[in-house]
């Protein structure tokens, strides 16, 4: 199944990541979750949202460049090697992973890890041919990773 991410390149400067998250604040879009990655001067967010498509929207409406990536949630084990039987099927498949990040649902049972690959539909056969779960926009967009902690 297909997810979407909100991905905005950005300069590496102060204020840029508060300046998203207040227009997405004000709009009432969730963060799901976020990467923050930089090199030099430039870097890139990469945000799961509850609503990808109304976030990419106001973001560009205020000025900030924002893109909708295709990517996959994969439901993996949390376990050592969990991540490693996906990672290593797909490069056995020449599937390139081209961005990545994960979190665990559930400590010691379920992890997800949400890959944006060079051939998505061919990901999506191998996937499916070795019976990887993945989730839908909508499972992701409400996911409640730790919902069983008492903070």
């Amino acid at each position: 199944m297909i997810a979407y991410q909100v991905t905005v390149p950005t300069q590496n400067t102060p204020g840029k990541l508060a300046e998203v998250s207040g227009i997405l604040a004000r709009e009432r879009i969730n963060i799901r979750a976020i990467t923050i990655s930089s090199f030099g001067e430039h870097g890139f967010f990469n945000i799961l949202v509850d609503d990808p498509k109304l976030a990419k929207k106001v973001l560009n409406k205020e000025g900030i460049q924002a893109d909708l990536a295709e990517v996959i949630a994969v439901v993996l084990d949390d376990k050592p090697g969990g991540m490693n039987k996906l990672v290593q099927l797909l490069a056995d498949k020449n599937i390139n992973i081209e961005n990545a990040y994960g979190f665990v649902l559930e400590s010691n049972k379920t992890a997800v890890f949400v890959v944006n690959v060079s051939d998505l539909e061919e990901t999506q056969k191998i996937l499916k041919e070795y019976k990887f779960k993945t989730m839908s926009a909508e499972a992701l967009a409400t996911i409640e990773p730790f919902h069983y902690l008492k903070y």
